[in-house]
């Protein structure tokens, strides 16, 4: 067993001067601050473009990569934009935060110049890597068709191209065929960037743990040309949708409204549509964290137009039998199971019979009575990752203004420090201390920021997804701190000692 940990920030996090983290110099530059803090890990969220909401577990599809992240000065140094094109654009009124709105109206237009200019170059390579990843005829086409139809859901498309008519796709491939070969483009792209970045940060012995939402968003490519995987009527309208029940976090439970699977098709095809997922997952990043794993061994569903989850009912999931699939077609692969909520007896027979480690999420474990999971002393193996928050939840320096009175005294007296400020330090510690096999703390918390650089409410919509690290924050010091700290509980790679 290797002890190691790591960082969690998502690439739209990374500072820069284009109102979006991008796979440039500055993505090159965390790597670089995590190699010199002995990090092994950089946890990322889905790179998966977004829709409405700005939500990256909502995406138009599951291959795809966001082309917000594709780097202008990259594209500069390939000869396809001037710095005149991107350079006098307001990206958003502050370096601090993403404007989603400001971005989706700038940004393809400088990306449709790099692609007229890519077409002067009589340069097949785009055409090569549609024809080695099929997926990119039907994402093209989609976005295309969503374009022509001003934005709009491809479930409110005209019928013949709301069903998938072959005779109606077979016409818009041809009246749409620039178009899709400018999305296919920027697939291109971002494919080549993010390569060469996962290239850059692997030679320094860092790895990507990668995350893939369990469901996929009903305005997706994936839905519209694939219907009978999902629990669709004939008319392609859902008939039951996913969620999760009331808790004590939700009185009305989160009624997330995506299509969920037919689990009985997908056993008798073999599971192939979540093996080639998984494998496409598996090539992008090193480790891949599954979203909301419990969902495998029963999941919540919520009748189609409902207004909240509180009516619903629990259906059995496909259990080790996907699994057992997955591992006979793509051999052990490193996966990460998230298995936050209410877990039964059933889940954790689940979790440990397939091998994945769960989570353990430190801002959870300060209940005074002592007894949660989470606490460190209580974790029973160290094959678990410990956090001290996720994106879902308070930066730690939010959590212990949120915390009570209680939880704060007993947090301080577990984590031995005498001010509320010095908590989420103490939290990190306590993470690395632990017996988990991997630790991994959020930028934010490195950094001691407070709510305003959360990354996410759960149900909430707006305002989320936004933050942003500012440049400049990645010092030496910072980075000795975590080192010495990495070091002490033996969580050095062995390449960094």
């Amino acid at each position: 067993m290797m002890r190691a940990s790591g960082l969690l920030m998502h690439i739209s996090s990374l500072p820069g001067d284009h109102g979006i983290g991008k796979l440039g110099k500055e993505a090159y530059a965390f790597a670089d601050f995590l190699k010199k803090a002995g990090q092994k890990y950089w946890q990322i969220l889905p790179v998966s473009p977004t829709s409405y909401g700005d939500s990256p577990y909502q995406s138009f599809s599951v291959y795809a990569g966001n082309p917000y992240f594709i780097d202008f000065e990259t594209l500069t140094q390939e000869g396809l934009l001037t710095a005149a094109d991107y350079e006098d654009i307001e990206w958003g009124e502050s370096a601090g935060e993403v404007d989603y709105g400001r971005i989706y109206q700038k940004i393809f237009p400088v990306l449709r110049k790099a692609y007229e200019n890519y077409k002067l170059t009589g340069d097949g390579a785009a055409a090569e890597f549609a024809a080695a990843n099929p997926w990119t005829a039907d994402y093209g086409l989609f976005m295309a068709l969503k374009d022509a139809h001003g934005g709009k859901a491809w479930y409110e498309w005209e019928r013949p191209l709301r069903m998938y008519e072959p005779k109606a796709i077979e016409q818009a491939r041809a009246e749409y065929a620039d178009d899709i070969a400018f999305w296919t483009f920027l697939q291109y792209e971002y494919a080549k960037q993010w390569q060469a970045l996962k290239a850059y940060v692997n030679g320094l012995g860092i790895e990507f743990i990668g995350d893939i939402p369990i469901y996929v968003a009903y305005d997706s490519a994936d839905v519209w040309t694939q219907p009978q995987l999902f629990l669709l009527d004939e008319d392609k309208t859902p008939i039951d949708v996913a969620g999760c029940p009331p808790d004590v976090f939700s009185a009305k439970g989160q009624l997330w409204g995506n299509p969920l699977y037919r689990w009985d098709v997908m056993e008798e095809r073999g599971y192939d549509w979540w093996i080639a997922r998984l494998s496409a997952a598996c090539t992008t990043y090193d480790v891949v964290r599954i979203d909301h794993f419990r969902g495998f061994e029963s999941y919540y569903t919520i009748p189609y137009g409902n207004e909240d989850a509180v009516i619903g009912e629990w259906r059995k999931g496909p259990g080790m039998k996907l699994f057992k699939a997955v591992k006979a077609a793509l051999g052990k692969r490193r996966i990460i199971a998230e298995d936050l909520g209410f877990i039964t007896k059933e889940v954790a027979k689940l979790l440990k019979a397939s091998g994945y480690p769960g989570m353990k999420v430190l801002e959870f474990a300060f209940d005074p009575e002592g007894t949660s999971n989470y606490l460190p002393h209580n974790f029973t193996s160290p094959n678990c990752v410990c956090y001290t928050g996720t994106h879902d939840n308070e930066t730690a320096a939010g959590w212990v203004k949120s915390a009570t009175r209680a939880e704060r005294k007993f947090a301080r007296e577990y984590l031995n420090v005498k001010r509320n400020k010095d908590i989420p330090r103490g939290m990190i510690r306590a993470a690395w201390a632990s017996i988990a096999e991997t630790a991994i703390a959020q930028m934010q918390d490195l950094l001691g920021l407070d709510s305003a650089a959360r990354m996410n409410i759960p149900s909430t919509l707006g305002g989320n997804w936004q933050w942003r690290m500012a440049d400049g924050a990645l010092t030496d010091e910072l980075a000795e701190e975590l080192r010495e700290l990495t070091r002490i509980y033996g969580r050095l790679p062995a390449d960094n000692k």
